[in-house]
């Protein structure tokens, strides 16, 4: 196995690259909204099963087919780890239920 290197670069961009990467973010946030809700109210928190339920919709709405998929593993992960958390009682103040 070789050596791995690891380089921190910080991205430089021109003023109408800054407004397209905004744009960008906004985006796939409003879209992981979106599918955090989605998520939310059909009790759907699989990759898989969310992506059935979202894809279209996200595409529909302007996001790439790479930035649908990344936003919406994103919402998964984050309910992963919210229910691995209060599984582990790491959530609530002590004494609460949800410890």
């Amino acid at each position: 196995m070789g050596v791995k290197i690891v380089v921190q670069v910080k991205l430089l961009p021109t003023a109408e690259q800054a407004v397209a990467l905004r744009s960008t973010l906004h985006a796939c946030n409003a879209g992981a909204d979106r599918a955090a809700e989605v998520a939310f109210t059909e009790r759907e928190f699989s990759k898989f099963g969310l992506q059935k339920l979202v894809y279209a919709e996200l595409k529909a709405a302007g996001l790439g087919a790479q930035a649908a998929i990344r936003t919406i593993k994103k919402v998964s992960d984050a309910y992963t780890t919210l229910h691995a958390n209060i599984k582990a009682g790491n959530l609530g103040r002590p004494g609460s239920k949800r410890r």
